[in-house]
This record gives structure tokens, sequence and C-alpha cells, in this order.
């Protein structure tokens, strides 16, 4: 099973956790090309070389019309060893200085949404991954200060520069693809941080809200370790918090902030294969009794594309004896809200069920072969005994289409039993 490891002994930052999985690509400078081309007005997003403690590693600079936005440490003169400000994704403490004209726009809810659902091009599961993470700071935010979600002004977290980043994290998650994330308990720092509304305590409250549940520390280094904006992405990718399960690492990935500690800033993303072969998948399901089968089956497709494990439907009997069906779906603890919104959307149900439940699974991979008639992809399933392996279906399919032949035939084609057909 492929797993992502995320090591949060320094906190975690958006731009932080950005860095660490852009080193785990195999072409970096691709990637940032096309983050640059998402359609975020003004923004450049470059990468630099970093070293903390004599490590090497990669810090992820985000400029919004050429310029770094100031933060309020060097704008008020504060002067405590604040690491990150809060509710901002950046180590380089990127807030609302006064400075620049674009550090006004404290953005609100439906500003975020407006600019990720119109503006964004990014696929749909990563839009609905940036907006959950976004309702996570809003929660938080809106219980912090006790107004609705609705009224929340995002400072920090609402420049472009921030949206890229988290954008960026989003992206990267679905470019891996790993089978699971995991993290290590989160260090949030000690003392006071300075953000728009004043000087509040380490962890803020929008932090603390946010890793309720979440095994976490303080630690002995004076400032704000983990940000809003990183303990969102966290919560919402993560399925689970816990020390470094037995793993075979293929990569690791350190991103790096700015400030210099006695200890390495960075968080340490660590990528590779587990034999654990055991998870938690969440189970959302509802009933409908007023949609037709056309619309049932777009909203399948529709789940499917945001990131469900598996759907599928069956015929029951509801109340006032009416036919109905019920619609079930798995997915993974990170794809959760996603998965709510998406079903609301495209269902006519009122509610939905949550159920966990524990799977276990055969250890997967996937290889491309070079074949006579092109690169076929085909995948194979080991463990508890057994191991089995087939060809790619649309890989499959395409061939048979080309050939005028059965599926049948163009797998033994390809294992070489089969009878040549001119294409």
């Amino acid at each position: 099973m492929r797993i992502l490891y995320l090591d949060c002994g320094m906190g975690a930052a958006g731009d932080m956790l950005a860095a660490a999985l852009l080193e785990l690509l195999p072409d970096p400078e691709a990637f940032l090309q096309e983050v640059n081309d998402l359609g975020l007005p003004g923004v450049r997003i470059t990468r630099e070389k970093a070293v903390k403690c004599g490590i090497t590693g990669t810090h992820v600079s985000v400029t919004v019309d050429g310029e770094e936005e100031e933060s309020l440490d060097h704008v008020y003169g504060h002067s405590h060893e604040h690491d990150h400000d809060h509710s901002h994704g950046h180590n380089h403490q990127h807030n609302h200085g006064h400075d620049h004209e674009h550090s006004h726009h404290h953005r609100r809810m439906g500003d975020i949404t407006h600019l990720v659902r119109d503006h964004l091009r990014v696929p749909e599961p990563v839009k609905e991954d940036i907006l959950a993470v976004y309702d996570l700071i809003a929660q938080a935010e809106s219980h912090a200060h006790g107004v609705p979600v609705t009224d929340i002004h995002f400072h920090e977290v609402g420049t472009l520069d921030a949206v890229a980043d988290i954008a960026m994290v989003c992206l990267l998650m679905r470019r891996l693809a790993p089978d699971e994330v995991a993290a290590s308990p989160v260090r949030l720092g000690t003392g006071q941080v300075r953000c728009a509304h004043g000087i509040l305590p380490v962890p803020a409250p929008a932090t603390a809200h946010i890793l309720q549940g979440v095994p976490v520390y303080g630690g002995d280094i004076r400032g704000e370790l983990c940000t809003p904006t990183g303990a969102a992405l966290l919560r919402h990718f993560a399925a689970r918090f816990c020390q470094m399960p037995p793993m075979r690492t293929e990569a690791i990935g350190y991103g790096c902030g700015r400030k210099d500690f006695e200890a390495a800033n960075c968080v340490r993303a660590f990528w590779g294969e587990t034999d654990e072969m055991e998870d938690t998948v969440a189970e959302l399901s509802c009933n409908v009794d007023d949609m037709t089968a056309e619309e049932i089956g777009f909203a399948v497709e529709q789940l499917f594309a945001g990131g469900a494990l598996d759907v599928y439907t069956a015929p029951i009997g509801m109340k006032k004896s009416r036919p109905g069906t019920l619609i079930r779906v798995l997915c993974r603890e990170r794809e959760k809200e996603a998965i709510y919104a998406l079903l609301f959307r495209h269902t006519s149900t009122l509610g939905v069920r949550e159920a966990a439940l524990r799977r276990r699974t055969l250890d997967r991979s996937v290889e491309t072969l070079e074949t006579p008639y092109g690169p076929i992809r085909k995948k194979a399933a080991s463990g508890f005994g057994t191991a089995r392996e087939k060809y790619e279906y649309e890989d499959l399919a395409a061939l048979a289409r080309t050939r005028d032949i059965s599926l049948r035939e163009a797998a033994a084609l390809l294992d070489g039993g089969g009878r040549e057909v001119p294409g």
C-alpha cells in the first residue's frame, strides 16, 4: 500500500507542506509551471534551496504582483520570535501589512468559493479539497469569534498567496495519490503570536479548534509552529496521527521555513510502501425516491470523480410503500467532506448517514508494459497467500477496439497466445 507519512515535529504551515510534497515529484519544475497557470491573478510561485541545521530542503516562495507581503512582526515592530503568523500558511510570515494594495483583500467564504469554482483551473476534486480546507478554517474562526461562518473575514488566509499554498498542497496530494496519509503528533510551539485581531496565545484559537482530537504538544520553542492553514490541511488529508508506521521509504521531502531555530525548521514527507493492509474508510449513504435513473447515474459518475473508492446503488422500499434507491459510497477520511458536498449537490437527499468501516486490502501495484501494440498497464495484487494480475481495462479495451476483437482475444494477444488480427 502506498503511504505518505508527514513528520510535523516542527509544526506545519501551507508553504512548508507544499515544499515537502514538491520534493517527492520527479519533475518539480514542470509541476510549478502547471500551478503558475492555475489562474490566480498576479501570483508567481518559485522554489529555492534552503538549509536548516545542515539539512538541505526546499522553500516555496509565492509573490503577488512581484512582491512578497510583509509580516506583522515587521510592520508593527513586534519582537517575539514567531515562526508563523496566525491564520496563514506561510512560514515566512506573509500577513496583511497595509503597504500593498493586494494586502487589503480580506475575503469572505463566498469570495473564496467564487475564486476557486469560477477562476481556478484545477480538476473538480481538487476544488472540493480546497473548499473543504477553507471550510475547516471558517468553522474554527466562527467558533473562536462567535459569529456566523458567512460573516467570517479571512485575513491572512484570504490572500492570493495563501490560496496558492492550499491549492498546491491539494494538487500535490492528488498527483501523488497515496492510499493513506498519516501524520505524527503535531508540535504547536509556545508563547504568543500577532495576527490581524491582535496578540493571541499559541496555539491560536482557530488552530486549537481544528486540531481537537489530534495528538499535539507544545514543546520548548517560542512561536507559532502550526498555523490554522497547516492544521486544516493536516486534518483534511491525514487519516490518522501516529508514530511512523513500518514502511519501505522510497523518497523523503523536506519543506523548510525561513526562520532558524535550534531544531531544523522543516516538515518531512516520507513516501513509500507499507505491508499494513488494514485501514479505515468512511461509508456514506442516503435514500432517494424522486430521482430519475439518468440523474442517479450522473451522481455516481461525479462521486467517483470526486475520489470515492466505491459507489453502488440498490433498490429499496421506502415509506408509503414507495420504491426508492439506496446510494452508498466508500471513501477515505480525507475525501469525506468533499463526498458529503457531492451527495447533497447531485442527489435529492436531505440527509446523509455515516459509518466508519475497517477493511483489509491486497497490496496493489501498476506496471506499464511496452508491447508491440503500445504501452499497456497491468495491475497486480498480492497478500493473504494469494496473487493475481490483470490488464488495465481502458488499455485493453482500446486495443480491442483498434483490432476489432473481443476483450478476451486482446488479453490473449498480449499474453502471446492469441492470433494476430490486422489493425
